[in-house]
């Protein structure tokens, strides 16, 4: 045996233990007798080990033949079999990656399962994988209420807190599109190291601050504490000094190699979540064997002492000693078993590897927007019941009104129309939103509808993703632009995530309302005026608006939500705070950039954009308040040179109708596309490069964006900034080539 092997260790280890008879003694103190527990239920659970183990085993000696990969295993978590027996299939679970016991337990109760097979499957990146169709190696199931996961850094956490308070609030609001059951729980797994990371302190403190409310979180945090991440140890005590007395959390300690120390705690761990409805902390001590991964060599970081006694404490050999000492089965059965399995996994892994795999872009990305989850939004209300809820508003809608005024509209008869939508965010309800776009909102739909959030935007966005798993569609919104950033991986890591590597059967429906942008006046600073949507630029199946004046913010709104709704879309609904409250364009008290509040049936289509003028002169593209300095420009450029010229607003930036802005510009060659976001990274650039890449003829394009710098505070808050008056020159000049 090679010293660098240690699945062959660990493998000839248990043969010649459980023949010896030199098992490892018990550490808890509980015994079969004095439970209730049954002997079929302890076979089941360790023939589900044995499996998960062989898996893990094959795996690796398939990944040196390159026919496997990601070679992460369970090996040494297998105690995790008893949460997927004992807790039921309808609790909806976001796992640990190494869960494939649990898995294999919880496919037992929903007949015709077949989760070695489709593990198997996603081993070897098959397309005829269930789950994730060969993108990732996932544990996953639409079925077992399983959604994917391929997280290391517990960034699953946040939607699963979400998940958990969205079942009692579908419950109190009588929501018929509800997907969990009312008595539902959810379990959500992770290790320890991942328990140090911020976005998973973020989900144990929003569910505390819930709990602590008197509000339900129904969710079972199960640590796998292993004593390791990757190569550094956890301290001995680390996570139970740390959660062991958090407020508002009810804390268990369990012995993670003994299955009877499980099955009990796992039960007392279910009856107190599903009665009380507040979250739970399972700490289940275990080890890790074998490694990180299939590339890790633990002897770099660990003595071989240190790992000799890991692997005498090796989960599979404690059961075997249960399940001898309870007459369960004996070591000739075990031997028996084991050696079977490994027939077993040997045979159905050889098989799915001959399977077919992806192979085309196309094939790939088909799973980037679902079109498994198709719905039809309900019918608008009535306008005696519009009236009603609208009040002393409902007589304004006729009379001109400023961008945030018919943003707040737009929720009104958003919430109206669709019953499983619910607004909120830092300071949107009793205050309204720190520039009162959400105002009266809390009033007319109640604390469960329109609530406030915990001054943490992760959670806020965890918390959409996670009420979007029970029939919801959350309108969540962060308080400015700025402060996504430190939480912008639930949006690339989890929410676009999630159809692609469930082929659609999950998604995240969503729309993220974000005031942002720069331009404020008397309220400068780069915290309050964030000038750059680079991030959103490349997250496949983001949807991006910005709209640039009232009625098409109310009329995309609706198109967001609509979207959302009907195809489990993630849409960021950027609203430009400098013009939320403008209401002249060319003179003082003009009233040009107000509008009256659109038809309730009237959308914009994602991808189109407004024109303004039939000039063939110049074509100036742009967005947000771009277009609101550009059509001051134009009227002060066609003024001068009698020339005409045509302002494109964008209105969506993602996806861009590349097709229809050629053709909308096809009599014109010069271009100037106007991004007030900075240089670098700006969707402007990648304007730039389709219009070049899909002319035919030569076009003159000239890219007028911010300067690559953070906004001021004061007087110089728009000196980075394209100005009317920068806007005329680069104008003029292209206007003179």
């Amino acid at each position: 045996m090679s010293l660098f092997n240690r699945a062959e260790v660990i493998d000839q280890n248990f043969t010649r233990w459980v023949e010896s008879g030199n098992l490892p003694e018990a550490k808890s103190e509980q015994k079969l007798s004095k439970n209730d527990i049954l002997k079929t239920d302890l076979i089941s659970l360790f023939e589900s080990q044995v499996i998960s183990r062989h898996m893990d085993f094959h795996a690796r000696k398939l990944k040196d033949r390159g026919e496997c990969f990601y070679t992460i295993g369970s090996s040494g978590h297998e105690g995790n079999a008893v949460f997927g027996r004992f807790f039921s299939h309808e609790d909806i679970a976001f796992l640990h990656y190494r869960s494939a016991p649990f898995f294999l337990e919880r496919a037992k109760q929903v007949p015709n399962s077949t989760p070695i097979y489709d593990m198997a499957l996603s081993f070897m990146a098959s397309s005829e994988d269930p789950i994730s169709g060969g993108r990732h190696k996932v544990i996953g199931s639409e079925d077992l209420l399983i959604p994917p996961q391929t997280s290391t850094i517990a960034s699953h956490l946040p939607k699963a807190v979400g998940t958990a308070f969205a079942i009692d609030r579908a419950k109190d609001l009588n929501l018929s599109e509800s997907k969990l059951d009312n008595s539902s729980i959810v379990i959500c797994s992770f290790g320890d190291a991942s328990a140090n990371h911020a976005t998973a302190l973020s989900a144990f403190n929003t569910a505390c601050w819930i709990s602590s409310q008197g509000g339900h979180v129904p969710i079972i945090f199960i640590c796998e504490d292993n004593g390791i991440g990757i190569s550094v140890a956890t301290e001995k005590d680390w996570i139970e000094n740390n959660f062991s007395n958090r407020y508002g959390l009810e804390y268990i300690k369990v012995d993670g190699l003994d299955l009877v120390d499980l099955i009990v705690k796992s039960k007392n761990a279910e009856k107190i979540c599903r009665v009380n409805r507040g979250p739970v902390f399972l700490h289940m001590k275990t080890i890790r064997l074998m490694g990180h991964a299939g590339s890790d060599i633990e002897v770099g970081y660990k003595s071989l002492k240190e790992i000799e006694e890991d692997e005498k404490n090796d989960p599979l050999l404690h059961s075997a000693r249960i399940m001898i000492e309870n007459n369960c089965l004996s070591k000739t059965e075990i031997l028996s078993l084991y050696e079977q399995s490994r027939k077993q996994i040997g045979k159905v892994f050889e098989y799915a590897i001959s399977r077919p795999k992806l192979k085309k872009a196309k094939e790939v990305m088909s799973s980037i927007i679902s079109s498994k989850h198709i719905r039809s939004r309900p019918k608008h209300l009535s306008p005696i019941k519009r009236e009603k809820v609208f009040g002393k508003e409902f007589n304004r809608i006729s009379i001109p009104q400023h961008m945030g005024k018919l943003i707040n509209y737009a929720l009104t008869d958003i919430l109206l129309q669709y019953p499983n939508t619910v607004v909120f965010g830092e300071d949107v309800a009793q205050k309204g939103g720190v520039y009162h776009v959400t105002a009266d909102l809390y009033r007319q739909f109640g604390v469960r509808r329109v609530f406030n959030s915990p001054l943490d935007e992760t959670s806020i966005i965890g918390f959409g993703l996670g009420l979007g798993h029970n029939g919801f569609v959350p309108i969540p919104e962060i308080q400015f632009l700025a402060y996504l950033h430190n939480a912008e991986d639930q949006l690339r890591g989890e929410a676009a995530t999630l159809p692609f590597f469930s082929e659609g059967r999950f998604t995240n429906p969503m729309v993220l309302r974000i005031p942002g942008l720069a331009y404020q006046k008397g309220f400068g600073g780069h915290f309050h005026n964030d000038n750059s949507l680079t991030i959103f630029r490349d997250i496949p199946g983001l949807i991006l608006a910005v709209p640039s004046n009232g009625a098409d913010a109310a009329k995309m709104l609706r198109t967001s939500v609509r979207e959302a709704y009907e195809n489990g879309r993630v849409v960021i609904f950027i609203e430009p705070i400098a013009l939320y409250m403008t209401r002249d364009l060319y003179t003082e008290k003009d009233g040009k950039w107000l509008n009256v509040y659109p038809d309730i049936k009237e959308e914009v289509a994602v991808g189109e954009f407004r024109t303004y003028g039939n000039g063939r002169s110049l074509t100036i593209i742009t967005y947000g308040n771009g277009l609101y300095l550009s059509l001051k420009a134009k009227k002060t450029i066609e003024s001068k040179t009698k020339k005409k010229i045509k302002v494109i607003d964008l209105r969506w930036l993602s996806p861009i109708n590349v097709p229809k802005i050629m053709g909308s510009i096809r009599r014109c060659n010069k271009i100037l596309i106007v991004d007030e976001c900075r240089r670098t990274g700006c969707h402007g650039e990648n304007i730039y490069l389709k219009l070049s890449q899909n002319s035919n003829k030569k076009l003159n394009i000239k890219l007028h964006a911010a300067e690559d710098s953070f906004i001021p505070l004061g007087a110089s808050a728009t000196a980075t900034l394209p100005s009317e008056e920068s806007i005329i020159n680069s104008a003029m000049d292209l206007l003179n080539e």
